[in-house]
């Protein structure tokens, strides 16, 4: 790997582009082939890796780590403490709380909310499309300290209540209440928790 080295632990590759008024703390590295786009501003800790792109006017808070291969649209927010593993498309005007944890290929369509403390396995999809062929948006919200399962799918325009569970593999069509366990296809209420 071939960096350019700033003061400190801060490095940006060479092979990587940055643009205007970039904006970071301390302690950062952004590995080969990530380009990063203008107005972007990155907190303490932040680690971007390889074949990224971050677009505009995005905001990234401290000890946020960006796996390979991810793409964060324009206008997007994630705070402190939030891990993207390698292949997360997160979408335009997304917001991301604190401490949330993301596995390898999850999709967060545009606009979707994520609240504080949020787990997603691998291969999840927050959907905001309810027809393929019109371009009206229904964008989901993920409530606080809600989990999800490998491979779930949460429907256009569906809130998931905090502290509740997807299991895994399981579509998400309507919405489900606080403090509740769901799954299947289509997910049904389990139980309580």
């Amino acid at each position: 790997m071939l960096f350019f080295l700033c003061k400190g632990m801060e490095q940006i590759s060479n092979l990587s582009i940055v643009g205007k008024n970039f904006r970071h703390g301390k302690d950062y590295r952004i590995n080969e082939f990530t380009k990063i786009g203008d107005n972007v501003s990155i907190g303490n800790n932040f680690e971007a890796n390889s074949h990224c792109i971050i677009g505009n006017d995005v905001t990234i808070g401290n000890n946020v780590k960006v796996g390979a291969h991810c793409l964060i649209g324009n206008n997007v927010k994630i705070d402190d403490n939030v891990s993207l593993k390698a292949f997360c498309e997160i979408r335009g005007d997304c917001i991301i709380g604190k401490n949330c944890s993301f596995g390898s290929r999850c999709t967060l369509a545009d606009k979707t909310i994520v609240e504080d403390n949020v787990i997603v396995k691998y291969g999840f999809v927050a959907t905001d499309t309810p027809k393929l062929d019109q371009r009206e948006r229904n964008p989901c919200f993920l409530g606080a300290r809600s989990r999800y399962g490998a491979n779930v799918t949460i429907m256009p325009g569906v809130t998931i209540g905090k502290n509740s569970e997807i299991g895994a593999c399981s579509q998400v069509r309507q919405d489900v209440p606080d403090n509740e366990v769901w799954y299947g296809n289509p997910a049904k209420f389990y139980r309580k928790i």
